[in-house]
């Protein structure tokens, strides 16, 4: 059996089975996650599953350094441990901040200290391909910031989409599954890679996760489990990518998506709904960490998608343009690809205003056709046109005492 699909088992295995237990710890301390007006869920909902998620992700690496092929991996390089313990960080600050509440600050700041400890513990951006240039070298000056800020983006980018049932934990899932898809089709399937690892891993701990996070949602993975896996997918996208020294292979095509932004793509929707988030709020006079229901997924349901429609749309977009950014990497001719993306692009436009939620008193909002209007009253005696005639009751008569009876 492939080494990454049994890494990938025992961490879906793993997250299934801890989940319950940690939405049953969440319920005895007290993490539940109450309704407001910028949530979307109608009951109290336990949180905090991001501790599931990381038992995950550490079962999964556990099992690695049990399988000759990936073992060499822990011997050669500490970026898996340095990722689990830098999540680990990133865990306990989103658990404060579930069960207490963080300001936008002291949630920033522990991202930045968990993003320092994968800077000082050796794992940061050391190299980038540029067509026509070759691989770049990244001087330690530039190299910090830029590490530190791309893990900052992708912990933002994955928590701020984690908006509805199950949508996290989806779409982190596809990008993982397409991230490494990527890596192996790039040789790490003759080679053990890090980043194939860590992708593997967190693919499944979010699938196992995912069943008790659908919608109606048993558990909310919170902030602890969306910058988890948002930091993971970084680690992941930096051992890929930012050591990579070699160029891009394949056909003329294949040079335009260069490495770097595979990444990018596969996790496009997050990124782009971060994007808008950004500038609504900034041309609003607004702090571009205040809060709103104006997310893509938000939306959808606004349009008329019931909540499991609007994230299988979600998953849909995600999975159409991670499936476009391997086009491109891997498929030689221009027409062929262009061809792809355009169709997926058409698909992408078209389906959501396609499939929308029919059902009275769900998504769609009462219109002329959902509207009822009694009959109105015909007589001399008639109301005012739309208006029911009021009809008289009857004053009851005095009740008499049992004790007056029988006297």
């Amino acid at each position: 059996m492939d080494p990454y699909l049994v890494v990938f088992a025992a961490s879906a295995a793993v997250s299934f089975v801890a989940t319950p237990l940690v939405r049953w710890l969440s319920v005895r301390l007290g993490w539940i996650d109450h309704p407001s007006d910028r949530k979307v869920h109608p009951r109290p909902t336990p949180t905090a599953g991001g501790i599931a998620i990381f038992l995950g992700i550490a079962a999964g690496l556990g099992v690695s350094r049990l399988i000759p092929f990936l073992a060499g991996l822990h011997e050669t390089t500490s970026d898996p441990t340095t990722a689990l313990l830098a999540g680990f960080v990133i865990l306990v600050v989103g658990l404060i901040d579930d069960a207490r509440g963080l300001s936008a600050l002291g949630k920033l700041a522990g991202q930045v200290l968990a993003a320092g400890l994968l800077v000082l513990l050796g794992v940061q951006l050391l190299y980038f391909y540029f067509p026509g240039q070759g691989i770049l070298f990244l001087s330690t000056d530039l190299a910090v910031p830029l590490t530190v800020l791309w893990v900052v983006a992708m912990v933002n980018a994955v928590n701020l989409i984690d908006g509805l049932d199950g949508l996290a934990a989806g779409m982190v899932a596809i990008g993982a599954i397409a991230f490494f898809a990527y890596l192996y089709r790039s040789g790490g399937g003759a080679n053990p890679s890090t980043a194939a690892l860590l992708s593997a891993v967190v693919a499944g701990a979010a699938i196992g996760f995912l069943p008790w996070n659908f919608h109606p949602a048993k558990v909310f993975m919170g902030d602890s489990g969306a910058m988890l896996l948002g930091l993971m997918m970084a680690v992941a996208s930096i051992s890929g990518v930012g050591r990579n020294t070699y160029a891009p292979s394949g056909g003329d095509f294949a040079a335009v998506a260069i490495p770097v932004a595979v990444p990018l793509l596969v996790l496009a929707v997050p990124f782009l709904d971060v994007l808008l988030a950004v500038v609504r709020r900034m041309r609003r006079g607004l702090g571009i960490t205040h809060a709103d229901k104006e997310h893509i997924h938000h939306r959808l349901l606004d349009i008329g998608h019931s909540h499991r429609q609007a994230v299988f749309l979600m998953y849909l977009w995600s999975a159409l343009i991670s499936g476009c950014a391997l086009a491109v990497a891997f498929i030689n001719g221009r027409l062929l690809v262009a061809a792809i993306v355009a169709g997926a692009v058409l698909l992408a436009s078209v389906l959501p205003r396609l499939v929308r939620d029919r059902s009275p008193g769900r998504s769609d909002r009462a219109g002329p056709v959902d509207q009822v209007t009694p009959p109105e009253p015909v007589g001399p005696t008639a109301g005012p046109p739309g208006r029911p005639e009021p009809v008289p009751v009857p004053a009851p008569e005095p009740a008499t005492s049992p004790i007056e009876d029988t006297a």
